[in-house]
């Protein structure tokens, strides 16, 4: 399971709204960095059914992840925060080993 917080929510359907299109965000890992693994998070325009991916619907756009990526997400909560001049998505992965120094990059 993958859960949203209400600002994650928020900013997801403004950026949806803003772009005139879309059904939701795709959420995945990719290998890179010093510790081994990426979040990767990029918004989709269309979602059609695939055995390969579930979709955890929210109230107004889906939440797709790959099966193969579920094992390193499962339980995860998506934020988005604001710190001064920055802001951003924010992952709280229940399932992360360590971080590497830079934040960019996550161990199993």
């Amino acid at each position: 399971m993958i859960t949203l917080t209400t600002a994650a929510t928020k900013q997801i359907t403004r950026y949806l709204a803003k772009r005139g299109k879309g059904a939701g965000i795709r959420i995945g890992v990719k290998t890179t960095g010093c510790s081994g693994l990426a979040y990767v998070l990029e918004y989709i325009g269309k979602y059609e059914a695939d055995v390969g991916v579930i979709n955890f619907a929210q109230d107004k756009f889906a939440v797709i992840v790959d099966k193969n990526d579920l094992p390193y997400l499962n339980g995860m909560i998506i934020d988005f925060v604001r710190q001064g001049l920055n802001e951003g998505f924010e992952f709280k992965n229940p399932n992360e080993r360590d971080r590497c120094g830079c934040g960019e990059s996550f161990r199993i």
